[in-house]
């Protein structure tokens, strides 16, 4: 079993578990820009993790042969905030880097407008950049987060198949799937999925555009789930393809979008990231680059 974990917050994580996460299969991740837990007062703080997000931590992954990438954003919660709004003008420096691959997390958190201001703002720089949007569902209100947020994506004028609603559930997976966008399911004890739970929403809408992720972070949760729901998945009567779909193949294809996905050259053959595939070498590594 190969896994690509698309969302990840590595920065929380020890190093064991980039350990643990590789001897599992775990392959490649995205680590989303996201709150720390501790507010932050100023952009300097948000200069210095985002240098972390694209430098130190993709260096820390290779270590254990794992590919790290990064999205970046002002995070939903932190918008509320007038301090970090100048964030929004440090944020094109990022968005140039080659190991970024989509603007996020943006979003919701207590739907305020303020955050429906960075929300419209952040998903302008992902047009201006050219680049997938990965939008953060509140955990309170989710359903009428999730219809909010769509109807901002359709009025920014992003192609919803360039976005990816996350944290999605079994009362939002219907009304997301409809709008055309990916389909983004958190493997987080408590709060979020299960990995009988994503069997059965599996079972019930298919696997296209469906990203399963662990959202691993500083709270209580566990970097493996990924690779448990691939288990159940096989346990559940799904087959070896299915699994390498869903945790490998339709991450490949939503990042590879970005035109900066970077993947070992025995993963990145016969892969489509939209279009024609073009592959070109990088430190050793092959780069997915989206064609027309």
């Amino acid at each position: 079993m190969r896994v690509f974990d698309s969302h990840i917050h590595m920065t929380s994580r020890t190093t064991d578990d980039y350990e643990r996460m590789a001897a599992a299969g775990v392959r490649a991740v995205v680590e989303p820009a996201f709150w720390l837990g501790q507010p932050r007062t100023n952009p300097g703080s948000f200069a210095d993790y985002f240098d972390a997000l694209v430098g130190w931590e993709p260096f820390r992954a290779s270590q254990f042969g794992i590919h790290h990438h990064a999205t970046i954003a002002l995070n939903p919660k932190e918008a509320n905030d007038p301090r970090c709004r100048p964030v929004l003008d440090l944020l094109p420096r990022y968005l140039d880097k080659d190991g970024v691959v989509a603007v996020g997390e943006v979003g919701y958190d207590a739907m305020t407008p303020e955050e429906d201001e960075v929300f419209a703002a952040q998903l302008a720089l992902a047009l201006e950049h050219d680049l997938p949007a990965l939008v953060h569902t509140p955990h309170r209100d989710k359903e009428r987060g999730v219809e909010r947020s769509l109807a901002v994506v359709a009025e920014s004028g992003i192609d919803p198949a360039r976005v990816t609603l996350d944290h999605l559930n079994e009362v939002t997976v219907a009304r997301a799937r409809d709008a055309g966008v990916w389909l983004g399911f958190s493997i987080y004890p408590d709060t979020k999925m299960s990995p009988p739970r994503m069997v059965e929403i599996l079972r019930r809408y298919g696997l296209e555009r469906v990203l399963v992720n662990s959202a691993a972070d500083w709270g209580r949760s566990d970097p493996l789930l990924t690779v448990y729901t691939g288990e159940a998945m096989l346990a559940g009567g799904f087959t070896d393809d299915d699994v390498d779909r869903v945790l490998w193949r339709n991450p490949v294809e939503f990042y590879g979008q970005s035109g900066r996905l970077t993947l070992p050259e025995t993963e990145a053959h016969g892969e489509q990231t939209g279009g024609t595939t073009r592959q070109a070498t990088f430190a050793g590594n092959s780069i997915l680059r989206g064609g027309s």
